[in-house]
């Protein structure tokens, strides 16, 4: 057996408060405030969940519904660069219409209880041409970015405007704006990071939170703003060459070390001297934790859901009291104009990015796709809704024996959030690219100064390969006392008089409940066995699922459940309000619950979708449009939307021309591949017609047209317009049906072309399998519908 010891230290000395100038004004009911090592909202530890989504890469008459799938996911606040260049591409004329509503989307937060975080720049980057800043300000300034007075007067008009469209939805007139960015990636100007705070607020803005990012030896103004960090799995800003950067891997081991050197590395200086924010006057807090990862032309990253999750749940192991993910959802650059809108090595960037997709690979993609990652980070988000005011407070402490290195994939990866008596054990056993080794005869103990000493499980376990997981330490469940679990909590709900705790399994390691016996007045359980051990009842042998539903009536007389989901379930957990109270919904696919119309929404490619409700609501549940067939599922009923059969539309792709010889390989800033020019691409891509079946025109809302494709990179155009893009990097390609003009498409069809790559380019592929994928195929494609259901809760 391998015993891993952590001792805990003796409680730390009350955090500081009142020494940092983030407070709300006097008289907001829940009034936002930081102390030295945490976030508090109306005088309780506060855990945010934010996560970015680009209002102006979107279509706006989608922003509520996608709004509702990141509240659904787990996400609190959303955050949203206020891009100069999308909104003012011509001095002069500011646009904020349509997909430039700022206002509109600060509204739609807060309608639905989202708080709402404007990253006002005047740069953002966000892989944005000239990082945003318009090139009509750049024609007339030559020190953008600093105080030079030709910079920061239309810097003054620009916030401005900001603050005239943000007018009213301030905390103080029961606004969801509850902190404000400014600038990005600024390293090394600290008095001019003051500068446009300064100016942001006699514009009129306001916030309890003001903001910087922090990451590469930064240099802020003192105390003047809250530093953010983050994290990636991987990184397209990088050498094609460089292999997987040690600036990603570091995220996969539990560390104290907020700081990520290596975000935005190539657009300053690789060492920055400067003197980090200090850890003990600031609570840590992320903005930027990879929720997926652009694809550049020279370097191509591939993250899978299980990097995305295993990254999040190792920060809040190391000590993050805040998850801000970039990006949560994806979206598409606006057509610029004058000029296209993305990062290019033509305005002096490292990197050529696409010219339309900005799917980052996020939990939600571009066109509202419901990914892995988006359950993966939601099963996370459920715990913190339910326990983030606990783990806020408590503090990490790393074992007695670390790994020794990054390049160490041997020693076992935990760590512990403790308030010296009670806690939360995180292991990450997980990291892209290079698999980690099981973990045989695995155990634990825990040397609490204020309680005794945990050591669990009773039975030690095998931590698999690719495992990431919490397991909670002296958890209080309404008058319970769960000692330990080899199950990560979930979240709780109140059903059939009881309150029942969902935990997740892990694959590979059976779970074991270890009640307080002095809580314990009697224990029940479908399958497993219940035995009494020194105080303690362990539950053991129960075999998760939707009936594994251990029955506990504790001492005080409250009724207790531990319902004990497996791992792939439990990713389908979903928390809302609907029919008058809290429900737990089932549904592998995309849920959203409206309070605001009393429905809930569910978005399924499935021919007869499903989900499950627990508890049950009072009356049969009806379905807009369809009928529905309900069963029992465990403790939870199990509902079948009957649509009938559905109609399989074949898509037809004509071949009109092959690929000739990939052009020769250009390289651009820093001597990284260049994407090829547009007359290279038109001389050498192979070209295909995609007919459209009007029937899918008929109502193209949810339709994706997917297709599985080999080269470098792919352009669709309807007639001369282009329409989707992408690089090539493994990863299919969606092109949403309800983005593309209607009559264009009936008369011209969707044309692709896709270009073949040379055999000596510079450039990064993951996964690659001989050269077969250099040539420019379309390989096969399909026609992916993804209907919405209305279920009436009202």
């Amino acid at each position: 057996m391998v015993r891993h010891l952590l001792r805990v230290p003796p409680p730390a000395a009350p955090p500081l408060t009142g020494h940092l100038p983030f407070m709300d004004v006097p008289g907001v009911p829940d009034p936002i405030e930081a102390t030295s090592r945490w976030l508090t909202r109306g005088g309780r530890p506060w855990f945010p969940v934010s996560g970015e989504f680009h209002y102006s890469r979107y279509p706006n008459g989608q922003w509520e519904e996608e709004l509702l799938k990141m509240k659904a996911g787990g996400v609190t606040a959303v955050a949203s660069y206020v891009i100069w260049i999308h909104h003012e591409e011509v001095e002069g004329r500011v646009r904020f219409d349509g997909d430039r509503d700022l206002r509109r989307f600060a509204e739609l937060c807060a309608l639905h209880g989202l708080d709402f975080i404007p990253r006002i720049g005047p740069w953002s980057h966000a892989e944005v041409r000239n990082g945003g800043l318009p090139d009509w300000l750049l024609a007339r300034t030559r020190a953008p970015r600093t105080d030079d007075p030709a910079y920061l007067e239309p810097v003054r008009v620009w916030f401005t405007e900001i603050a005239e469209r943000l007018r009213g939805l301030e905390r103080a007139n029961g606004g969801p704006i509850v902190a404000i960015q400014i600038e990005n990636e600024l390293y090394d100007q600290p008095g001019h990071l003051r500068t446009l705070k300064r100016l942001a607020q006699e514009a009129g803005l306001s916030a309890p939170l003001w903001t910087s990012t922090a990451w590469g030896g930064v240099r802020l103004p003192g105390e003047d703003l809250l530093p953010l960090y983050g994290g990636y799995p991987e990184a397209f800003w990088t050498q094609a060459d460089g292999g997987w950067p040690d600036t990603c891997r570091k995220h996969f081991f539990f560390t104290h070390e907020r700081d990520d050197e290596g975000i935005g590395a190539d657009l300053r200086p690789t060492r920055v001297s400067a003197a980090a924010p200090s850890a003990d006057r600031f609570p840590w807090a992320t903005c930027e934790l990879g929720g997926g990862m652009a694809v550049a032309y020279h370097r191509r990253p591939r993250v899978e859901a299980a990097d995305v999750g295993a990254l999040g749940l190792t920060k809040i192991g190391c000590g993050s009291v805040w998850q801000g993910y970039y990006m949560f959802h994806g979206g598409t650059n606006p057509p610029g104009e004058l000029t296209s809108l993305q990062e290019s090595h033509a305005t002096g960037y490292p990197n050529d990015l696409p010219v339309l997709t900005y799917d980052f690979q996020a939990p939600l993609g571009e066109y509202g796709q419901v990914r892995p990652s988006y359950h993966e980070l939601r099963l996370q988000h459920l715990l913190l809704a339910e326990t983030g005011h606990r783990i806020a407070p408590m503090r990490s402490v790393l074992p007695e024996r670390s790994p020794t290195g990054q390049q160490d994939r041997d020693t076992l990866r935990w760590a512990v959030r403790t308030d010296g008596a009670a806690g939360f054990l995180f292991v990450t056993n997980h990291q892209p690219h290079e698999p980690l080794p099981d973990h045989p005869d695995t155990a634990f103990t825990i040397d609490f100064p204020l309680a005794p000493p945990l050591t669990l499980p009773s039975t030690p376990v095998t931590v698999p390969s690719g495992a990431y997981f919490c397991w909670p330490l002296r958890l209080d469940v309404a008058g319970l006392r769960l000692e330990w679990a080899t199950a990560q909590p979930v979240c709780t709900v109140e059903a059939d008089g009881r309150t029942v705790l969902v935990l997740a399994a892990t694959d590979g390691i059976a779970p074991e409940l270890a009640l307080d016996a002095d809580t314990v007045a009697s224990v029940g359980a479908p399958s497993g066995e219940i035995t009494p051990v020194a105080g303690r009842v362990l539950v053991s042998g129960v075999r998760p699922g939707t009936d594994a539903l251990v029955e506990v009536e504790a001492a005080d007389g409250s009724r207790v459940g531990l319902l004990v989901l497996d791992a792939a379930t439990a990713r389908t957990v979903y928390r809302g309000r609907a029919w008058g109270g809290e429900r737990l919904v089932l549904c592998g696919d995309g849920v959203v619950f409206d309070e605001h119309r009393g429905e809930v929404r569910l978005h399924s490619p499935a021919a007869e979708p499903s989900f499950a409700v627990l508890p049950a609501p009072d009356a049969a549940l009806e379905v807009r449009g369809a009928h529905v067939r309900e069963a029992a599922d465990g403790v939870f009923t199990r509902c079948t939307i009957e649509t009938g059969p559905l109609a399989d539309t074949a898509v037809t792709i004509t071949s009109v021309r092959p690929g000739g010889p990939a052009p020769a390989p250009v390289t651009g800033v820093q001597g990284r591949a260049s994407v090829p020019a547009d007359e290279d691409v038109d001389a050498a891509a192979a070209e295909y017609r995609v007919d459209v079946p009007e029937d899918l025109l008929g109502n193209p809302s949810g339709v994706l047209l997917r297709l599985r494709w080999t080269g470098d990179l792919a352009r669709a155009y309807v007639g001369d317009v282009l329409v989707a893009d992408q690089f090539y990097s493994g990863r299919v390609w969606d092109i949403g049906l309800d983005r593309l003009p209607v009559e264009a498409l009936l008369t011209e069809g969707l044309r692709l072309k896709v270009l073949p790559l040379a055999p000596d380019a510079p450039v990064h592929v993951p996964g690659r399998l001989g050269d077969t994928w250099r040539e420019a195929h379309v390989l096969d494609a399909e026609w992916v519908v993804t209907r919405r259901w209305t279920v009436r809760t009202g």
